[in-house]
């Protein structure tokens, strides 16, 4: 895995993810001047709600009006920054999800191995008639198609279907989006420039083998507000960039193998667990008073450990 490549790429993804849905919530007549939210008014009309001039469909009217809420509660920065994290995580699961062909309608969401447009567009009529993503409607996908200039439309419903499809298995990153979160999914994600597309071409392909590259993803995206927030008297909403690092595999081996797997080799001395333990460390040895003590402890501590099973 090049981490140089993730160190490079993932700080400056943070600040496009936070300026697109920064954008989306400007188009939604929502911003933000000197310290002052602004909200330009929402006129409902039929099936549609017009704000500042511009049609968006009726339902978007309850969506705006809870991400109002939540601006109001938690502030305008912070909402448009928590928001961006939340769909750059998510697209960083789906580009894991892609290249490792875990996906069960087997196309690529993000990315393209038969052209430019994203391999799940192309075949979004196919996916829709065979109900591989139950949100899709398969008339309306198929006049989106033919209409010939709606792909950037279609892209989204696609984008939100698949999320929704995944909230099944993987609820914790993919809860349902029917909420302010599908609001500010940002805009013209098939162009060459999108928060999308500079993830596929920042990222070489061969370093989303790992697993550990999504926690790399997230030490490096909060690395610059880590820096800025470290050494000071740190706000609630800065508290994960102060605190929470990585944590590789390797040293989640070597505690493991060296704290519970140290009990249980005490507890079942004929175990050759160790054998296939490449982080394990012989214990020093003790004179005769404290391994006493330290075997009283370990005694005391397996059988409270017992009990609580």
């Amino acid at each position: 895995m090049n981490k140089a490549k993730l160190k490079a790429y993932a700080p400056q993804a943070r600040k496009d993810f936070i300026a697109a849905v920064t954008a989306r919530a400007h188009r939604l007549g929502l911003s933000e001047h000197n310290g002052q939210f602004t909200i330009a008014p929402a006129e409902k009309n039929g099936d549609v709600v017009l704000i500042a001039g511009q049609s968006w469909p009726a339902k978007m009217s309850a969506q705006r009006d809870n991400l109002v809420a939540l601006i109001k509660k938690e502030g305008f920065s912070q909402t448009m920054e928590a928001v961006a994290y939340t769909w750059f995580n998510r697209f960083a699961a789906l580009r894991y999800l892609e290249i490792h062909e875990y996906l069960s309608h087997g196309y690529r969401v993000l990315s393209s191995t038969e052209g430019i447009l994203p391999d799940i567009l192309i075949h979004a009529a196919d996916i829709a008639n065979n109900g591989d993503l139950a949100d899709l409607n398969a008339a309306e996908v198929i006049d989106m198609k033919l209409a010939g200039d709606k792909d950037g439309e279609l892209y989204r419903l696609v984008l939100i279907a698949q999320c929704n499809a995944l909230c099944r298995v993987m609820p914790f990153l993919f809860e349902k989006i029917d909420d302010e979160t599908e609001l500010l999914l940002p805009d013209n994600l098939l162009l060459t420039d999108s928060v999308v597309a500079k993830m596929v071409a920042a990222i070489p392909e061969e370093d989303w083998q790992a697993i550990e590259i999504i926690g790399w993803l997230y030490q490096f995206y909060i690395s610059d507000k880590k820096d800025a927030v470290i050494g000071k008297v740190v706000k609630s909403e800065d508290i994960p960039a102060a605190t929470q690092l990585f944590t590789p595999n390797w040293i989640v081996k070597y505690l493991v193998q060296n704290s519970i797997g140290r009990l249980w080799l005490m507890a079942n001395p004929t175990s050759d667990l160790k054998s296939q333990w490449e982080y394990y460390i012989e214990p020093a040895e003790q004179t005769p008073e404290v391994k006493a003590q330290l075997d009283a402890l370990i005694a005391a501590r397996i059988a409270e450990d017992e009990k609580q099973i």
